[in-house]
């Protein structure tokens, strides 16, 4: 069985390449960047998936998804969450933690080797699955809620050197992104930011609970990932 998500790395936007690269495919893990064209590349994929016989989805969304709606590519993926029920699918939505920036509302930061356990996990389990399971959709979230001030505490200890919060300041997040991005996704950037400054990401009771279940291990502390980069 031919695993999907090896061959879809250069444009879902390129109907040909999607039909070639999910021939014999039956189950797709759904990743797709944070672009102008985010929505459209999402909605096509599903539709082609679903041509080519494709019947079971993962798919990585943001946490909050469904309440971020101001922010243009949470509400995009809140959208996308409704197309695989609506085309039938047996599928997956997994809503993962972004990092930065953080405030001081409490972030439950995660790291990308749990987003990716978990992503393999629910791809297994619906491949193996002897008919199709219903949509479930699952908040991947980290073991710690931490604030900006605790984030650089750890860099702190993790360096040896003082490291500082630089506050929380979306307007200066929306300059620096706009150093090697488009303005508009910058400007996307800081909406996604005061949200953050202003809401925090904190987890749903029994998240975390229900994350460390299903890999059978704790989740990766935040001072796990600092000393893994």
């Amino acid at each position: 069985m031919q695993p999907a998500w090896t061959s879809l790395k250069k444009d879902l936007l390129d109907i040909d390449s999607l039909r070639r690269a999910f021939a014999g495919v039956d189950t797709l893990f759904l990743l797709n960047a944070v672009t102008g064209d985010e929505f459209t590349e999402a909605l096509i994929t599903l539709n082609v998936a679903r041509e080519a016989g494709i019947d079971r989805v993962v798919y990585l969304s943001g946490f909050d998804a469904d309440k971020a709606v101001n922010v243009p590519h949470f509400a995009v993926k809140f959208g996308a969450e409704r197309m695989p029920e609506t085309l039938g699918f047996s599928a997956t939505i997994l809503r993962s933690v972004y990092p930065t920036p953080i405030g001081s509302k409490w972030v439950a930061m995660v790291d990308a080797r749990d987003i990716a356990e978990i992503a393999a996990i629910e791809l297994i389990r619906r491949d193996r699955a002897s008919g199709k399971l219903p949509v479930k959709t699952i908040n991947i979230v980290g073991p710690d809620i931490l604030t900006g001030a605790d984030v650089a505490a750890i860099w702190t200890e993790v360096l040896g050197r003082p490291i500082a919060y630089g506050g929380d300041d979306p307007g200066g997040f929306e300059a620096s992104m706009a150093n090697f991005m488009p303005v508009c996704m910058a400007y996307e950037m800081r909406i996604m930011a005061e949200r953050y400054v202003s809401d925090g990401m904190i987890p749903q009771e029994g998240d975390r609970e229900r994350l460390v279940k299903m890999p059978g291990r704790n989740l990766h502390s935040y001072r796990e990932t600092a000393l893994a980069g």
